[in-house]
């Protein structure tokens, strides 16, 4: 437990750049807080010492906003970035050195028995928001955008986004653990229709333009405010 402990302390330097002292980290950071009480309940839940391992989860989950199940498996060297709104269900595993962010919920669908949550890999870095749930394997150095919902097994080495979450990359090879430049295969494929419209209204016209000589009304105007529309659609603005 002590060299869980020690890698839990070091890889908070590793990946937060805003950790500038070894005091600060270990008062002022939610994540190695709980990491460090789980473990200690862990420990006792293991031997069936009853209510007191419950309880210190009950109590680092009013203190941190972080809530893990004593019976959770967690690896060494994980770091929970912030923390509020993590919830680690009573069967789940988390491999060794995944970075887990605010408001991850690694749970159960409500209906199995036993085995009933996430099993993580190594090197697994999952977004925030991002919702993993049911007795389902997320293979290693895997990377799983904000807002993902996480419903089947995913693969080593992939990167997953989306509600239901589906993978856009998978390589084989380490996935970089910067998180902004996930794909968005929605504005994709949305942006993929808007250039079929496009081509199909050039077509339209072409055929049109001998017969039609009845003077442009506000449809043109509509048309560049549906345009501005899409467009900032596409660059992020309503997604």
């Amino acid at each position: 437990m002590l060299n869980n402990l020690s890698a839990d302390f070091q890889i908070i330097f590793e990946r937060d750049p805003a950790a500038r002292n070894w005091l600060e980290v270990l008062f002022c950071y939610p994540g190695i807080q709980a990491l460090f009480c789980h473990r200690v309940a862990h420990f006792l839940y293991c031997r069936q010492v009853p209510f007191i391992p419950r309880g210190i989860s009950y109590f680092v989950r009013f203190v941190t906003g972080i809530e893990i199940h004593p019976g959770a498996k967690i690896g060494k060297g994980v770091f929970i970035d912030h923390g509020m709104g993590v919830v680690i269900g009573e069967t789940a595993i988390v491999g060794d050195y995944s970075t887990i962010y605010q408001g991850v919920t690694l749970g159960g669908t409500g209906k199995e028995q036993g085995k009933r949550h996430p099993t993580v890999g190594q090197n697994v870095v999952l977004g925030a928001g991002a919702k993993v749930l049911g007795n389902i394997q997320i293979g290693d150095n895997v990377r799983l955008g904000a807002g993902s919902v996480v419903l089947r097994d995913i693969p080593s080495d992939c990167t997953v986004v989306g509600i239901p979450g589906r993978v856009v990359r998978r390589q084989g090879k380490y996935i970089n653990l910067n998180n902004d430049s996930l794909p968005d295969p929605e504005a994709e494929i949305i942006r993929a229709l808007f250039d079929r419209i496009q081509s199909l209204e050039a077509e339209v016209n072409r055929l049109k333009a001998p017969r039609c000589l009845a003077p442009v009304t506000n449809t043109h105007r509509f048309k560049q405010k549906d345009n501005l529309l899409i467009e900032n659609f596409l660059d992020g603005a309503g997604i």
